[in-house]
């Protein structure tokens, strides 16, 4: 994690960064079946619970932001522009993680690579470069994403 810094600029990938306020609990019933993507099933008319979308998707919320995607770096992810991705600052950037990145104070989101103490940060589209950290970069991981959310 790194601290707040006044100095830190949206970069070319991300529109907007915003807090997360869980004062509204946002509960819907689940239904207590796996739905196929296949051929349809006969329905099953119950409902197993209700399921509170904070709860689902923010387990830490003081460590979790909202950021707004901009471009085309990460459409091989299912991410594309004006998703939003959520985004927990508590988590470990581990090898093969969709981050946050902090790159010359310009915030912007790829996939972090690790290769015998190598560090990439690689969009997922083949149209774009990746980017080997190194030592002389000014490189910080800002958070990891957790969720990505867009319309269908």
């Amino acid at each position: 994690m790194i601290k707040q810094d006044k100095g830190i600029k949206l970069g070319d990938n991300i529109k907007g960064i915003y807090g997360f306020e869980g004062t509204a609990k946002i509960s819907r019933p689940l239904v207590g079946m796996k739905i196929p993507a296949g051929f349809p099933s006969p329905a099953q008319d119950y409902i197993e619970d209700s399921l509170d979308l904070n709860e689902f998707l923010v387990p830490r919320p003081s460590s979790t932001y909202f950021v707004r995607v901009d471009g085309d770096s990460m459409i091989d992810a299912g991410v594309f522009s004006g998703d939003i991705l959520i985004v927990d600052r508590s988590l470990e950037a581990v090898n093969n993680k969709v981050v946050i990145a902090v790159i010359d104070s310009e915030l912007t989101v790829k996939r972090l690579k690790i290769d015998n103490d190598r560090y990439f940060l690689v969009p997922d589209n083949k149209d774009y470069p990746a980017v080997e950290v190194e030592e002389w970069m000014n490189m910080t991981i800002w958070g990891v994403a957790t969720y990505v959310i867009h319309k269908l």
